[in-house]
């Protein structure tokens, strides 16, 4: 069993490599990698100040992660992708369904499933190191909350659970009503979730409830997959708009990575800086200001009165294929479009903006790598959990209450079956029969 697993990497390895060589042939490739290096020459500047050693910065490089498939073998997610985070900012993946945006999120927070293969450079503050607790929180994409909970009361007990012993219980309660404020919810502090017929809070509610559990540690890196689906575009930009208000929060400058789909033009005015992926590999990274130059520069500028990011996704999205019209020239394949776009990103001097911002935050190294805190006890976590379980099986009917009426019904037909069955030899025969 031994020998078979370690084929099996071998196998994944070797047909790794063999994507790469196969990706990588192309002049305009050899020219970006050779860049890669001519950057982290030029850029590295030993009198240069340091970032606060308080502040957590996240680069990638050349990152590629592929998945193994018994019956299609190795195929890539993520092809040599490169870009950085920097703390107060907020950084957005976009790109059309299946390009890779929950696979980057997740690659960052390392967060992959066992039967992907990741290669490439992750470093955080300079340092390859994987994420300590407390230091970051990941939100999901669907809502877990314990609907018969409050706000109040769901946000307290993540704080005990999650906040260590020597915290006092007093600031562990002023930071779960800290965290409920700062997602707007002080008006919804004493209203139950709610879920499956119950009513409680609305959907974009539901999200800012499910951040609150997250950033109630105060982590200095947040991410979050795609916070705004199955919410309307008001809903959508009031939660992005709290998303993106948590950069500059407590005194700490947080790193803000959100992966969303399409958002509105409002919430798209909230970025700071964009990756635009398709098929895995980079059409864009940047500030997020200066995308539709770079898409108009290439031939395919954003109609006025429009959308950019409908403009950028019905570009990149080659799930229908159609032709997209480019003036005289007639019309190209979605396919061509990509790689035009590829191409050109990785040939523009935006490109070489960012490996030479990714060769400073390397070469900097901002102090010592980030340290972790520590969560309450294994006593106190039985006792919250205890008690949290007491609370949600008292409020709900289908749960404790009517299972309690099945069993008293059980018993009581058991017992009548039973009933004066008398206690001599002959009367337990009459009923042995």
């Amino acid at each position: 069993m031994h020998s078979t697993e370690i084929s099996h990497s071998m196998e994944i390895e070797a047909a790794s490599a063999r994507i790469k060589t196969g990706m990588d042939t192309t002049s305009a490739d050899r020219d970006y990698h050779c860049r890669v290096h001519e950057v982290e020459l030029q850029t590295h500047d030993p009198d240069e100040p340091k970032e606060p050693r308080n502040d957590v910065t996240l680069t990638w490089e050349d990152v590629w992660v592929m998945v193994s498939n018994k019956s299609k073998g190795v195929k890539p997610i993520l092809q040599g992708v490169t870009g950085y985070a920097r703390p107060g900012e907020l950084l957005a993946i976009m790109g059309p369904s299946g390009c890779g945006k929950s696979t980057l999120l997740d690659a960052l927070a390392g967060r992959l499933s066992s039967n992907t293969r990741q290669t490439g450079d992750i470093l955080v503050n300079g340092h390859k190191q994987a994420l300590a607790y407390g230091t970051s929180a990941y939100v999901m994409q669907d809502d877990v909350l314990i609907a018969t909970l409050t706000v109040r009361e769901a946000v307290y007990y993540t704080a005990q659970l999650q906040l260590p012993d020597y915290i006092p219980i007093s600031e562990k309660r002023e930071r779960a009503e800290t965290a409920i404020k700062e997602m707007g919810l002080q008006d919804a502090m004493d209203t139950r979730i709610g879920g499956w017929g119950t009513k409680g809070l609305s959907g974009g509610q539901k999200r800012r409830v499910s951040i609150c559990l997250e950033i109630v540690t105060r982590p200095k890196l947040l991410f979050l997959d795609e916070p705004t689906s199955g919410l309307d575009s008001a809903a959508s930009y009031y939660v992005m708009s709290r998303i993106a208000s948590l950069g500059q929060r407590d005194g700490i400058r947080r790193l803000i990575i959100a992966s969303i789909h399409q958002p509105s033009s409002e919430v798209f005015q909230l970025f700071h800086n964009l990756c635009l992926l398709s098929s895995g590999r980079t059409v864009y990274f940047g500030p997020a200001s200066a995308a539709t130059e770079f898409f108009a520069l290439n031939g395919y500028p954003c109609p006025s009165l429009q959308n950019p990011s409908d403009h950028f996704l019905k570009t990149i999205n080659k799930d229908f294929d159609v032709d997209i019209e480019q003036g005289a020239t007639g019309k190209i394949s979605t396919e061509e479009v990509i790689n035009t776009l590829v191409k050109s990103y990785r040939s523009s001097p935006n490109c070489k903006v960012v490996l030479g911002e990714v060769a400073k935050i390397n070469k900097q190294g901002h102090g010592a790598p980030a340290k972790g805190g520590s969560h309450a006890n294994f006593l106190t976590q039985c006792l919250v959990l205890t008690r949290r379980s007491s609370v949600n099986m008292s409020r709900d009917r289908g749960y404790y209450w009517l299972r309690l009426a099945v069993y008293i019904i059980v018993a009581f037909g058991l017992g009548t079956i039973y009933n004066n069955i008398g206690s001599t030899y002959s009367s337990i025969q009459v009923y042995a029969k």
